[in-house]
């Protein structure tokens, strides 16, 4: 895998402030500070592993596609260890999927950045779901015993063709109902405000075509996988292994989170298209 980018291992904190101005101006607060959190925690398993060549807080790429303009299309990236944001800006909209971010671990017990921790409200919004679901909806729910590893849509599977499994949103009660879609909008809201509405609003409106899986036990500490998945929006949640730490059985220390736009429509390409079709129509 090769990086590209501006490192931020490279600049002066003025240059990394600028830099995560980028990031500021792009999602929410919520988003921003789940953002820095995983560059902390990356610090955490540098500090741990002694390995300054593979983790680092400011071990990250930012890149610039395009230039800034308020018309024209143009986005940026941030890529690292567990971190990696895409975001698109066509005429004042915005895409900010794929949105990959992980940590290993999810709390600091020491260290510079001791306290911080990422994920829980991600992990306890799913378990919640699943835990109030009734035995037989449980049953549509689980699509399988054994986690996958890895969230399905990672790095490198950007054309993934998955189905829509689980329990439908149709086949939840209202408060099950009102569980889901406060999952979506843990993940939506990383986004700014104005632009998460945008998102929700698009979301609320395919509620009957959305669907609930999920993957592993529903018992305290237990490691899980699920997903809420529907035309316009895909959300997957993992515990993993241990990589950093040499654990070798998936546990709650380890998350990996993502979220996609489905049917093509991630890194902006559906804005994109349309910009082309409408503003170029000249050409």
């Amino acid at each position: 895998m090769s990086r590209h980018g501006l490192l931020l291992e490279t600049l002066d904190d003025g240059g990394r402030e600028r830099a995560l101005d980028v990031l500021r101006a792009t999602l929410s607060p919520a988003g921003f500070t789940a953002a820095r959190d995983v560059m902390r925690l990356n610090e955490t398993i540098r500090e741990i592993t002694q390995s300054d060549a593979e983790y680092g807080e400011w071990l990250y790429w930012l890149s610039v596609m395009g230039d800034p303009s308020a018309d024209e299309p143009w986005g940026w990236q941030i890529d690292g260890h567990h971190l990696n944001v895409n975001c698109m800006l066509v005429g004042g909209q915005l895409v900010a999927t794929p949105a990959f971010l992980g940590s290993e671990p999810v709390i600091a017990d020491a260290g510079k950045y001791a306290g911080t921790e990422v994920f829980r409200q991600e992990e306890a919004r799913g378990y919640a779901l699943m835990s109030s679901l009734s035995a037989k909806q449980r049953q549509q729910a689980l699509i399988a015993d054994e986690l996958p590893g890895d969230v399905f849509t990672t790095a490198f599977r950007d054309n993934f063709e998955m189905h829509r499994e689980g329990i439908p949103f149709g086949d939840l009660s209202s408060s099950e109902q009102d569980g889901l879609v406060g999952i979506v909008e843990t993940y939506v809201g990383r986004m700014r405000a104005d632009q998460a509405a945008l998102k929700m609003a698009e979301v609320k409106a395919h509620l009957s075509e959305t669907t609930f899986a999920w993957i592993g036990a529903v018992e305290d500490d237990a490691p899980f996988y699920y997903r809420v998945h529907s035309p316009v929006v895909l959300v997957e949640f993992d515990h993993q292994s241990g990589t950093a730490l040499d654990d070798p059985e998936a546990s709650r220390h380890h998350i990996h989170t993502i979220i996609r736009t489905p049917n093509g429509n991630d890194y902006g390409t559906d804005l994109l298209r349309q910009h082309h079709e409408h503003g170029h129509a000249h050409g």
